[in-house]
């Protein structure tokens, strides 16, 4: 995306997660502000929000892509353009929390997603049982993962929308503008060294 003089920014967000975490729920609830039933994706939906960010309007499209384990391998190619990682975690299934972890960080290897800023999403706490984002921190030891990066957990529940505006507010703040300091000249640089590696395989 080259510089468009004075048009609205633009950013791109990824939204991962285990199937089933409800992200195309928070997406619409994000969205619309209402409860959307959902199936499972399958491929992908994409959302152009407005927000304000430094007192600017910016385009932030939200990219949900499906969380079964055979859309998983897909994910990557959408990583290139992305300007922030938002992981959507179901607080109440324990029994998937490691699988959840190891998809973040498997995600967070990759050289174009290098030094984005990742907002795990703690949904479902609503739910009976769910872990608090604290616990949820803690089992993805979030210090560890992300020492290179900014990060934030938010609680949430895309049913009754209680943490969603803030999520969303959270994810406008920490989403990297190409007209933010560096972040162009970081962008080109990432974009030519991509081309290198991708040229020796």
């Amino acid at each position: 995306m080259g510089l468009r003089g004075s048009k609205q920014p633009e950013a791109q967000v990824l939204l991962l997660g285990l199937d089933n975490a409800g992200k195309s729920t928070l997406l619409y609830k994000m969205k619309y502000n209402a409860c959307v039933s959902t199936v499972p994706t399958v491929g992908f939906n994409v959302e152009m929000l407005e927000s304000r960010k430094n007192r600017r309007s910016i385009a932030v499209t939200v990219w949900d892509i499906g969380g079964q384990r055979r859309m998983r391998e897909h994910w990557k190619g959408f990583h290139q353009d992305a300007a922030t990682v938002a992981f959507v975690v179901d607080s109440s299934d324990t029994e998937r929390m490691e699988e959840a972890r190891r998809e973040l960080e498997n995600t967070l290897r990759s050289e174009q997603l290098r030094g984005s800023p990742v907002i795990l999403l703690a949904n479902k706490q609503d739910v009976d049982g769910a872990l608090t984002a604290t616990e949820i921190q803690d089992r993805f030891n979030l210090r560890k993962m992300c020492a290179a990066r900014d990060w934030f957990v938010q609680p949430c529940s895309a049913s009754t929308g209680f943490g969603v505006q803030e999520a969303f507010g959270r994810v406008v703040q920490m989403v990297k503008l190409p007209s933010d300091t560096g972040a162009i000249k970081d962008n080109i640089k990432d974009k030519v060294h991509h081309i290198k590696t991708t040229r020796r395989h």
